[in-house]
């Protein structure tokens, strides 16, 4: 009788193993919804302009410049026919005691107050469910423009890949019946002023996949952020990016893709102005093919270019090998990276960047320069690669940071990639972003590598 006890319970395990297999296996590997994974079509326009938060020291005094979410709110007044947003964090929550420009009640009214004076404009407001700390309680700024008529679609991530298998099979299968919502009782990792969750929510953020978008269409402009309207991200430096045209349809198309997969709302087709037709190439991309055009791009890098990269994490392992053989090349290659020494007042250990930047100087005979922002509370946060050539130059910025889960076909993404003359103004002005930033020209903006110098590698 205990043979054949131990006997079933041996097959019942097997079984088990069996089961989580197949479910982390297909959940790695199935078809992503229709949609996801974009890649648009270069369209040529006149002009593209360039969006940048920076927040520095100046002598003794911390200084702030605002530019992205001040152009969002008058895309928002311009708008005539629609507007479409998809944003990954929308909250005002943080700790007691700290001061964040209010950035979600700002946004939340300039788009209810749209509706309000103008209610044919279609209005359209896509993010994820970690504003709701992944369904455990409602949030009252997502509440608020429903109550206006705002059409809000909450990303139903589990339609994507999983980007944590190993645990996302155990809660498939097993925890994610039980739902997440229900009377809170653990501290929000958000901060103090936030509602408390339930434990059933914590087992969903361990799935470690988002909506990680941060763009914003109207039937006159498109803008793709690496911005957040977020309080606690109020002071970020960002870089983003405005463009007129056909591009605008493209970004409706992702994201009424987003909209099908994870609700019942409905994006219809949506007219928008065209722009005049120019020497400037413009494409939008998503998810993967953010991957694909930032391999190729360092792929054709030539010996006589420039490369700087404004990141906020850098740790995939293409990008990585890829800036170490560009530099091989001849090209000069220089980051500004974000130090990963604090995440909303709470301090982190320097990953992934320190060990990253300790192999790339290695790797390349320290041929490769790096700076660190100097950042205090806020974070070095734009996600940009470009490549300054003697004819033609190259950008890829937007939402997506520099690792596996942001490029790999898990999280969701948007990015564009601009492509013209080097002396457009546009490259131009990238060029005279950088080299502030590295030079140190008005401000202390970035530090020598030695700040925070890392021996170790994790590779």
């Amino acid at each position: 009788m205990g043979r054949l006890l131990t006997s079933k319970a041996t097959y019942l395990m097997l079984a088990l193993i069996l089961l989580l297999a197949i479910v982390a296996f297909y959940h790695t590997y199935k078809p992503l919804p229709q949609g996801v994974s974009y890649e648009g079509n270069v369209h040529y326009v006149q002009d593209v302009s360039l969006l940048y938060d920076l927040t520095y020291q100046s002598g003794d005094e911390g200084k702030s410049e605002q530019q992205i979410f001040r152009r969002i709110f008058e895309a928002i007044d311009n708008a005539e026919n629609f507007i479409v947003m998809d944003m990954f964090l929308f909250n005002g929550y943080y700790d007691q005691g700290e001061t964040y420009p209010a950035i979600s009640d700002t946004l939340a009214g300039k788009l209810i107050e749209k509706k309000k004076k103008e209610p044919n404009v279609d209005i359209y407001f896509i993010t994820d469910e970690v504003n709701t700390t992944y369904g455990s309680h409602q949030s009252e700024w997502l509440e608020s423009l429903k109550q206006a008529g705002i059409k809000v679609v909450e990303t139903d991530v589990t339609k994507l890949r999983d980007s944590n298998p190993l645990y996302s099979s155990v809660w498939r299968s097993f925890l994610q019946w039980f739902g997440q919502s229900g009377e809170g009782w653990i501290a929000n990792p958000f901060g103090e002023n936030a509602p408390k969750i339930t434990a059933r929510s914590y087992l969903k953020l361990f799935n470690v996949k988002a909506n990680h978008r941060k763009v914003v269409a109207t039937d006159k402009t498109a803008i793709v952020s690496s911005a957040n309207p977020h309080d606690a991200s109020g002071y970020h430096s960002n870089m983003a990016f405005e463009v007129q045209g056909d591009i605008i349809d493209d970004v409706v198309k992702t994201e009424k893709a987003v909209a099908d997969f994870s609700s019942n709302v409905q994006v219809p087709k949506l007219s928008y102005e065209k722009a005049p037709s120019g020497d400037i190439g413009v494409q939008l991309l998503t998810e993967g093919k953010i991957y694909k055009e930032i391999i190729s791009t360092l792929d054709h890098v030539q010996s006589d270019d420039e490369v700087w990269v404004g990141m906020f994490y850098l740790a995939d392992r293409q990008v990585v090998k890829k800036l170490i053989q560009a530099s091989n090349k001849g090209a000069k290659v220089r980051l500004i990276l974000d130090p990963n020494v604090n995440a909303f007042g709470q301090e982190k250990i320097g990953l992934p960047n320190r060990p990253v930047a300790a192999e790339l100087l290695d790797d390349s005979s320290n041929k490769i320069q790096v700076r660190w922002y100097n950042t205090a509370k806020e974070q070095y946060h734009p996600k940009t690669l470009f490549v300054r050539g003697k004819g033609e130059s190259t950008i890829i910025g937007g939402s997506a940071n520099f690792t596996k889960r942001n490029l790999d076909d898990l999280n969701l993404e948007t990015n564009v990639k601009i492509t013209a003359d080097s002396d457009e103004a546009i490259m131009k002005e990238m060029t005279q972003y950088f080299t502030r930033l590295w030079g140190n020209e008005d401000a202390t903006y970035t530090l020598p590598y030695e700040k925070y110098e890392n021996k170790m590698t994790i590779f």
